[in-house]
């Protein structure tokens, strides 16, 4: 088979709707190999990257509210920093760069559930020129 590891995939297509950070960024844990009180903390097995993850909220509306939360995991050398919010928003809108999926089964449910890497988080980008262009002069209906 040619698909070997994790998937590719865009920010868009993971989030076509976008979506905001809920919690904090946080290294992730290494449970098998943590003891005794002495915390060890993951690397990616791949880079040796250090694995932080985020809570980020869905803001696809079609999402049912139990799936809305989930956890983006990040492959940094360093803490990676959330982008500032924005004023009058209550959750900050966040962007993930060089995205991967890796499908694995629950094993609370039995279900296909995916686990979602990425190397960088940002805020969101606008809207470029041309599309600005594109839609200038159009009128929109109310």
């Amino acid at each position: 088979m040619a698909i070997q590891g994790p998937i590719p995939i865009s920010f868009e297509q993971v989030f076509p709707h976008g979506c905001y950070i809920v919690g904090e960024v946080e290294q992730v844990k290494d449970f098998d190999a943590s003891s005794n009180g002495r915390t060890v903390y993951a690397k990616d097995k791949t880079t040796g990257e250090t694995v932080w993850q985020v809570a980020v909220m869905d803001a696809d509306p079609t999402v049912k509210a139990g799936q809305k939360t989930v956890s983006v995991k990040i492959l940094s050398p360093v803490q990676p920093v959330p982008p500032a919010p924005l004023p009058n928003l209550p959750f900050t809108p966040v962007e993930f760069d060089a995205m991967t999926v890796t499908a694995y089964v629950a094993q609370n449910t039995g279900r296909l559930a995916w686990s979602i890497r990425a190397r960088a988080m940002r805020a969101p980008r606008t809207a470029t020129a041309p599309a600005r262009q594109a839609t200038a002069g159009k009128e929109v209906a109310a």
